[in-house]
């Protein structure tokens, strides 16, 4: 299937300010791109563009004072297929992970696992080892947590949604994230676009998407505390430790964001977007 992709975001900026901007798709989805995956920034500016640590490709520059825009329309190409499943799927011994994947084990900004430990002890120990335990945390997570954009704040971290027990979809994932390393499970963040195809159209406007990756087998597999089921046409961003290595966009200054505008459908051959039928 095919699915247009798109932004469009605005920022009005006091004074010139250096921003960095993770508004690409994932170097692992670039060769199923149909068109090019381009940053336009207006007014034009110049600007430097690198592969982060985590592998995410990123965009920097100076913003001038006044308004700015951020936009992009791209069509990809997807499987169509829903999240893959590996019931049976494996954890590792933390001795034997990829030296590289002990960073997921750990604290971040938004996952405090040293305060966090006791209580997924409590609650996960008795869980099937593997793939069992990560859908027992993923379960958990999607039952005892209330979902609303009120109840968003940018500092809430994985103690205060526990706690709380009500957040937005980067909530929940920080929940389960730090429930997973917990248990040794290396866990990460991930960031892109997630539209409601083969689900019922959601009321709530279109934005970016948050959702999890484990490391079970030897490789990285999908699981959404939030949107529980498997789910149809995810396009990958960005991945890193928590959302605080992943935002859309850092400013290293004030940037006033007064518009925000997401795109994410699937399109006949036609180019008209599919409409769902229950």
């Amino acid at each position: 299937m095919l699915i247009r992709l798109g932004y469009d975001i605005e920022f009005k900026i006091p004074q010139a300010v250096a921003i960095v901007a993770l508004l690409n798709v994932h170097p692992s989805r670039e060769k199923d791109l149909r068109g090019p995956d381009e940053l336009h920034i207006e007014p034009g500016v110049k600007a430097d563009r690198y592969i982060d640590r985590f592998g995410n490709k990123c965009t920097r520059f100076l913003a001038p004072q006044g308004k700015l825009r951020l936009s992009n329309s791209t069509v990809i190409e997807d499987s169509g297929e829903k999240d893959l499943l590996n019931l049976y799927g494996n954890q590792h011994n933390v001795e034997d992970l990829p030296v590289d994947n002990l960073i997921y084990l750990m604290n971040s900004r938004y996952c405090e696992v040293d305060r966090l430990s006791n209580v997924a002890a409590d609650l996960f120990s008795n869980a099937p080892y593997g793939w069992g335990r990560v859908q027992a945390i993923v379960d958990w997570v999607h039952s005892k947590v209330r979902f609303g954009y009120q109840h968003a704040r940018a500092t809430k971290t994985a103690l205060d949604v526990y706690t709380e027990r009500a957040g937005v979809c980067r909530d929940f994932q920080h929940l389960a994230i730090t429930f997973c390393r917990c248990m040794n499970i290396p866990a990460r963040y991930a960031t892109g676009y997630l539209g409601d195809i083969g689900v019922p159209a959601s009321a709530d406007p279109m934005d970016f998407s948050a959702w999890f990756e484990a490391y079970l087998d030897g490789q990285w597999w999908t699981f959404d505390a939030r949107n529980y089921v498997p789910r149809i046409g995810r396009v990958l961003m960005a991945t890193g430790r928590d959302a605080s290595d992943v935002a859309i966009t850092t400013s290293f200054g004030l940037a006033e964001l007064t518009k925000f505008t997401v795109v994410t459908e699937e399109i006949r051959q036609s180019g008209l977007p599919l409409s769902f039928s229950a």
